[in-house]
Formats: C-alpha cells, structure tokens, sequence
C-alpha cells in the first residue's frame, strides 16, 4: 500500500516558494493551531477518559494529507488521520462552508470503533482550505460489554457503533436527530454528547486560526505553507535515511494465542528494506486473522510502522511528508495486520499495533545501535462498568483504567520507569481520586512493581502494580484487553524477560483466580477486589555484565529483590540498614554466583517444560523463575504447561538472549 499519492520526482528537492522566516513562522502556526485544538478539548470535555489525554488532533490540507499535529498526540492516531480526511472528501461530492462530519471506521482507515472522529472543512473566501480534525476515544460506544471491548467478538457487530462517514453539522446547523441517534447508541450519552460537542467546538478554534493566518498572509500563501512543511518532512526524513547503510532486516513477534487455535504463539513477521532514500516494509508474513478482536485494520498497521519509526527519528517532525518515505505491504487481506469487514478490531493497540512497532525496534537498533531499544510494557485497558448505587438515583458508571509501565533497557541506558506505552506517550494516567469519584471502585494500592524490570547490562524499566475494590456497584461486568501473559515482555542482545500480563480476581470470601491478560464480561460485585501489574521493559544485554554497585542501588531503590539480584545478575547483596537503604555488595559471592550461573543457563533453557510445571504447581519455582530462566509459559494461575508457546517462546529466548550471553568472567571489583 502506499500511504500518500506518489509526489512529482522533484517535490522533494526543489526549492521552498517561501522565505525562510514566513516558512517558520507558518510552520509553527499551523502546530499551535491544533496545538490549540487540544487545549479546547481538555477544557470542555466531558468523559475522563478524554480528559486524561486519550485524544489527538490533526489539520490537513484540501487533499486530505496531514501538514500539521498536535505536540502531544497519541501515537496510533496521527498515524491514521489523513486516511480519514481523506474517507470524508471521497464521501461526500458536495461539502459546504459550515459543515461537520463525523466517522469512526476502521475499515477506512481509522483505528477502532471508540475512536471518533470529526472534521471540520475551513474555507476561505468561497473555496476549500483545509480540514481541522478531532479524534478522540469515546468511553463506550455500545456493543455486547460496557466499555464496548469484547474479547470474544469475531465481528464487528459486537464492538459497538460503525460512523461511516456522516454529516453532523449541515452548513453551521447541528443535526440533532442524528447526534442523537449516535448518542443513544452508547452506555454513557450524556458524556458522548458532551465530547462530541468540546470536539466540534475544538475544530472550530483551528479553523479560526486557519483563517486567521490566510488573512493575514493570504490564502495562496497557506497553501504553499502547506506543501512545503510537507516537503520539508519529506527532504529530511530521506536525507537521514539515504545516510544509513542498504539493507533488510527482519523480526517477529507474537500474540498470546488464537482462540480458534488453542495454545500457541501468533506471528507477527515484519521486514524492513532500506533501498537508497526509500523505507519499505513487508508483514506479508503475519498469520491469519484470528478469532477474536486482536486484528488490525490497515491503518492501524500502518500507523503502527510510522510510530515504529519515528521513534528512530525524534527529530524529525511528523506530517504527510514522513509517510512518502514508507512503502508499506500489509500483504493479503484477511490476516491479523490487514483484517477486513467485518471482522472484529477494537483490540488492535494490545494486538498487533503494539507488536509491529516492539518489532520495529528491534529491526531498528540493529540499523542504530546507538539508539536500541528491547521490547517496552503491553498496552492494557482494564474495564469495569455496571450500576452504581451510592446515590439515590441509579446511574450507569463505567471505569476505564490504564496503567504506566517500563520501556526497554537501551543501549548505555536503564529502561524509563512507569511510562505511558508506546501506543501514546502522551496518554496521563489517571488521578485515582477523580476515578473514586466517578465510580464505586476503590483504589486499594498503586505502586512501582518490584523486579518488574527485565534483567539486563541494561535494566528495563519498572512496571507498576494496582488493586481496586468495588463498593456500591450492581449488575457489574469486568473486561481486560491486554497481551503477553505467554509473549512476555523480550529483552535483546542478551538481557532478560519482565514479566507476564495478567488480571487477578479475589471474589467477596473466594480465593484467589486468575482472569488472564484478556476477558470480557466477567461478572463482578460489591466487595471483589482485583489486581493486576504492567509489565516493565526487557533487558538490553546480559545481566551477568551489570556492574554489581549498580544492582544494589537497584535493591536499595526497590526496583530490583536481593532474592532476584542474586538469580538474575549473580550479585550477592546483604542487609546492612533496610530502612536506610544501606545494603552491601559480598564481591566473592557474587563472583562465585556468576561462574555458576554461566555454567548453568544454557542447560536451563533445555530442561524439560513438564518438569518445571510441575515444580511451579509445587511452590518450588516461582513466575520469574519460569520465564527467565527456563524459558517456560503457563497458564500462571492453574500451572498447565502450554507446550506449544513453550517451543516458540524457547527458540525467541534462545534468539534474543542466548546467543549473546558472555562468557567472560571479568569482575568488578570492590
């Protein structure tokens, strides 16, 4: 596929039609217009969950390409927002000053069902300009579960509301029938009507911008503007990769399982080519879709490679221009990073998008060393919505949690702690007391997770741990749309695993269950408490080379156990001052631990998977002990030995990490 109408052979040479101060001047213009779009949005919405930043903008010129986003958007939708203005201008043969659209379709290049859309065309004096866009994620839009996640969709009938491209506002008149047939479609009406409302008036503030500047500059001006911020994206993107050595690579990642299946490891194969000035991309390799809602549509995928890459790019601003650089093939239709109508996507950002782009940086720290990074925590969406009952009048609540985790361990750097995912590092996590206030749950515990960092030369950073407890809460479902509970969190260039996904239930009086990394509609009541952690990063190289002093600043932050310091880096520490943070290194022990441990790992990686079930199921190895040194997936709450995902996962473990473990005995000494 290709992401952008090809470009005459010199767009991106020729010379910019404009001074270099009004180009900059413009340039950053157009930012702050839909910078100011955001700004609007947070002061006017209604629902949390775009109050916490789930949410982007975008303006785009007459054609539909993106010249300008906002400066803290969300990763999977900038990367999709000129596919949707685009949908909107094939749609419609006649579009007039004052009219709005809205779309939520995937299947025209959207993302999912509760990201909705709405555009606003800005005219000047008569003519078609550009194209303000708001997207922001609804916190339900109908469908089988509150939330509108239903892991066991296989359509898109079950997800909730599809807006195929439609008319709103009709020359400067707002369409109530229509705003309320699509909010009475939701679980939360009051609050969609609120959002859609901050939305359409957010459009309007960059419209007014838009037209301001054409004013003062004049309409042709603004148009040349934005052609050359697009050329100029485009000039440097290909000037930096023209610098980079000819070549393809290729990785893979996975998704814990198909349903339709059974155990066993889904494959998301992704090749990169750098052929001159030109990226391309091939995930024709990818496995089937699968039979639940962790498929992608095209331009998920695609916005998943364009994340994926500008992370390499920093640099680099992010507009139409950058895409004219990809050429993307998604291969067939009909597989887990092309799915097609109807089949079900609303999981995609924990699926696929989140796997192409862990995959896209693995290709990339091959190309840049300097810059690589392991594999970063799982998106997740922890969902809980019913009846509540603490007020005399019975309203319908719905929470809708996310949590912050660790990024991978990067060469000469530990992994970033407790971090927004790599699908929005925008996204704010939320304030437990608006949650509190919003909803019977309360929040029993939320904290930086120990030994949640994959081990490494260089740590991964730490995922977090929270618990809540429902309260006043009646005819109440929980749903969890997350992954790598059996595709844990890799390290590279020998670092180790962090740790699985996975949701806890504690029933009022029951024991302990565990739910998995994704469920939905499992019904819940007054008095259940729920845990459940994020992963941290992987490890980037091998944790038998981290200097032992470092580690046991590592114990005396809490990020790192003395039991796992000694398993995972060899290093041997002893209590001096718990509540000083005083611990000690034992230098000889740990020179002993790590000639044992080198003699050892390998052989670990060898050992019968049944065996270390059964030894899990007694007590005697615990999780991390499985994962990392034994390369073993279960099912983390009953001890069955998944067999298969073992086999796979074993081979990646053997990739990524063994292959580069040292041998080299070299200490530091005290």
């Amino acid at each position: 596929m290709s992401a952008e109408p090809q470009s005459p052979p010199s767009a991106a040479t020729q010379l910019p039609s404009l001074d270099p101060v009004t180009f900059e001047v413009l340039k950053n213009g157009l930012a702050s217009a839909v910078d100011q779009m955001a700004e609007q949005i947070l002061r006017t919405c209604h629902s949390f969950v775009i109050y916490c930043r789930d949410f982007s903008s975008a303006l785009c010129d007459a054609q539909g390409n993106t010249v300008a986003q906002g400066s803290q958007d969300i990763s999977v939708h900038v990367g999709t927002l000129h596919f949707t203005a685009k949908a909107i201008l094939e749609a419609f043969d006649e579009i007039q000053e004052g009219d709005v659209f809205a779309v939520n379709d995937p299947y025209l290049g959207g993302t999912h069902f509760s990201d909705v859309r709405i555009l606003r065309p800005v005219f000047h004096d008569g003519e078609l300009l550009a194209l303000a866009q708001s997207n922001g994620h609804w916190a339900d839009v109908g469908g089988s579960v509150p939330g509108s996640f239903d892991i066991t969709a296989r359509e898109h009938f079950g997800e909730g509301l599809r807006i195929t491209p439609l008319k709103i506002v009709d020359r400067g008149v707002l369409r109530e029938d229509v705003v309320r047939m699509i909010v009475s479609n939701t679980r939360a009406p009051e609050d969609c009507r609120g959002d859609l409302e901050a939305q359409i008036t957010a459009t309007g503030v960059a419209a007014a911008e838009v037209i301001r500047l054409a004013r003062r500059y004049g309409a042709d001006t603004v148009r040349a503007a934005f052609a050359e911020v697009v050329s100029y994206v485009e000039r440097l993107a290909r000037q930096r990769i023209a610098a980079l050595p000819d070549g393809t690579w290729e990785a893979t990642d996975y998704i814990d399982f198909d349903p339709a299946r059974g155990e066993g490891l889904v494959p998301i194969n992704v090749k990169l080519t750098i052929d001159g000035d030109q990226l391309r991309y091939d995930l024709s390799g990818s496995h089937p879709a699968i039979a639940t809602f962790l498929n992608s549509a095209f331009g998920s995928s695609f916005s998943a490679i364009v994340a994926g890459t500008k992370t390499f790019f920093p640099d680099i601003p992010l507009n139409s221009g950058f895409y004219r650089v990809l050429d993307v093939d998604l291969g067939p239709e009909g597989t887990v990073v092309n799915a097609v109508w109807p089949t079900a996507v609303t999981g995609f950002c924990a699926g696929p998008f989140e796997k192409i782009m862990n995959a896209i940086f693995r290709l990339w720290s091959q190309v840049m060393p300097e810059r690589a990074i392991a594999c970063s925590f799982n998106l997740e969406y922890l969902l809980v919505g019913g009846w509540d009952e603490r007020e005399g009048d019975r309203a319908f609540f719905m929470w809708y949690d996310w949590m912050a985790g660790g990024w991978g361990g990067r060469n000469g750097r530990d992994g970033a702690n407790a971090t927004s995912p790599v699908f929005g590092p925008g996204l704010a996590v939320q304030p437990l007391e608006g949650q509190e206030r919003l909803c019977p749950v309360v929040t029993t515990g939320h904290q930086l997770l120990t030994d949640s960092g994959g081990p490494g030369r260089w740590r991964g950073g730490c995922g977090v741990e929270k618990g809540g407890l429902l309260t006043a809460a009646e005819n109440t479902v929980m749903s969890y749309s997350c992954d790598r509970a059996r595709s844990v969190t890799w390290g590279i260039h020998g670092g180790l695993p962090s740790i699985p996904h996975g949701t806890w239930l504690t029933r009022a009086g029951d024991e302990r269950q565990f739910l998995g990394a994704s469920f939905s509609g499992v019904p819940v009541g007054k008095g259940d408490e729920f845990t459940r952690p994020s992963a941290g990063g992987g490890g980037f190289g091998d944790p038998l080379q981290r200097d032992p002093r470092d580690v046991c600043e590592d114990v005396a932050d809490g990020y790192v156990s003395i039991t796992r310091a000694a398993k995972d880096y060899g290093v041997v520490i002893r209590e001096v001052d718990p509540e000083l943070a005083q611990f000690e290194i034992d230098f000889m022990a740990t020179a002993n631990e790590r000639k044992t441990l080198r003699a050892q790992r390998r052989d670990w990686l060898q050992e019968d998977p049944v065996d270390i079930a059964r030894r899990y199921r007694s007590g005697e190895l615990d999780v991390l002990d499985v994962v990392r040194r034994y390369g073993v997936i279960l099912d983390w709450g009953t001890g069955e030995l998944f067999a298969e995902t073992t086999a796979t996962y074993r081979e990646a473990v053997l990739e990524v990490a063994a292959q580069a473990w040292s041998d080299d005995e070299r200490e530091v000494s005290e």
